[in-house]
């Protein structure tokens, strides 16, 4: 099981156990996607970053936008897919060790990761 995997299970039961019930697979799915899309803005900032001090030309900065929001709603599509339903079921049938993250440090793993992403635009 990945570690993406283990953030939904974790954020899914957190809100499955909590007051929202029924839309806690919704919830967690956002979630993750809110995750992996701070990662892939953490990695595209260092990346156009480090391209634009070795003074190469990729794209302009809207076009890296527009393809930073396509790609998030990619993700979310992907995530939707991968974890409704029986896959879902399946993983979490499967799953052996079940480690229980506090609400505030699954929610403050996409905040690090858009903090670096503001530092990596800052300090470059």
């Amino acid at each position: 099981m990945t570690l993406f995997d283990q953030l939904f299970f974790n954020s899914f039961n957190h809100y499955k156990n909590g007051t929202y019930r029924k839309k806690a697979n919704t919830i967690a799915i956002v979630y993750i996607t809110i995750v992996q899309a701070s990662f892939l803005l953490v990695l595209g900032v260092f990346f156009a970053e480090f391209f634009q001090q070795m003074r190469v030309a990729t794209m302009s900065a809207t076009k890296a936008w527009v393809l930073f929001v396509l790609a998030c709603l990619l993700l979310y599509f992907i995530n939707w897919i991968q974890y409704s339903g029986k896959k879902r079921k399946i993983m979490n049938a499967n799953q052996k060790k079940k480690s229980n993250y506090g609400l505030f440090t699954l929610w403050l793993i996409p905040v690090v990761a858009l903090f670096l992403a503001l530092l990596f635009l800052k300090v470059f």
